[in-house]
């Protein structure tokens, strides 16, 4: 069995927890972000497109698809240079470059650099993913530090906004910004209570970009994914959450982050060229 056709069921994921920020190399089993059942379509040619989170789980799968798309892609990064510069291997075999940046999404002057960086590399740009985040589960929300209630919201949503602000002077019409929010946005998490605030607060940013930008011909638009198998699930999770991660959803397992990158692409791609402001949920049948 190769790894693009194994799906583990809930039953599969054993418990185990990593230290933080986990490495997805050191993850049992590993996630399945290689794209090897992708059949690309040529729907981002010659774009340019810049990742945060990009290192690892949903943003490699995402980074993966668009150079097979034909975009030349940079990943921003925090902490993780192996799982980055593995990133970008796997990117360079598609045939198209990677730029890996290192750099912190809380800071807007980072931020900026990055782009700016990103802008003198490849002297363009049409598409931000805003896919950086951080969480750590709290049984109680005594346990909820003021340091990480802002440490989340700085991550997630602050980010997000210096991101798009670094960006905007070098998009043009057809351009498009993907933000990553999450399921637990919508219904909620009682131990990812400032994870879950903030990935509500970034389906609102969405809405409320897309229609700002609509008269410019930018969309934006935002993937809510439920249970993936990612990095920040056993370093950020308790083991008992761990094991069986993703049993809750109607297909009874977690997805792989090759099963988000699809729609992606449809979003940063002219194949979405009527969606803007949608909250797309990719979430297994997560309901509630």
């Amino acid at each position: 069995m190769t790894q693009s056709e194994f799906r583990p069921q809930s039953n599969e994921i054993p418990g185990q927890q990593l230290p933080y920020p986990a490495q997805q190399s050191d993850m049992d089993p590993a996630p399945d972000s290689d794209l090897s059942n992708y059949k690309p379509a040529g729907k981002l040619i010659d774009k340019v497109a810049i990742i945060t989170g990009g290192d690892s789980g949903i943003g490699r799968a995402v980074a993966i698809a668009f150079a097979m798309e034909g975009a030349d892609v940079a990943i921003v990064y925090n902490e993780n240079t192996d799982d980055a510069r593995h990133t970008q291997r796997l990117v360079e075999q598609k045939d198209h470059s990677c730029l890996i940046i290192k750099a912190d999404v809380r800071n807007a002057a980072a931020c900026q650099a990055a782009v700016q960086q990103v802008v003198e590399q490849y002297g363009k740009l049409n598409i931000l993913v805003n896919n950086a985040a951080y969480q750590m589960a709290q049984q109680s929300i005594d346990d909820l530090s003021e340091e990480q209630f802002r440490r989340t919201f700085e991550t997630n949503i602050f980010g997000y906004f210096f991101m798009v602000k670094a960006v905007l002077p070098h998009l043009n019409e057809g351009d498009a910004i993907v933000n990553t929010g999450s399921i637990v946005g919508i219904v909620g998490n009682p131990i990812l209570v400032d994870y879950a605030s903030s990935k509500g607060a970034i389906h609102a940013f969405t809405k409320s970009l897309a229609i700002q930008l609509g008269k410019r011909n930018i969309r934006v638009n935002c993937i809510a994914p439920g249970p993936v198998w990612t990095p920040n699930i056993p370093g950020t999770m308790p083991e008992d959450e761990v094991k069986n991660f993703g049993h809750e959803v109607a297909l009874a397992r977690p997805g792989q982050p090759e099963e988000l990158a699809p729609a992606y692409v449809l979003l940063a791609s002219s194949e979405g060229s009527f969606m803007t402001g949608s909250i797309v949920e990719v979430t297994g049948g997560k309901l509630g």
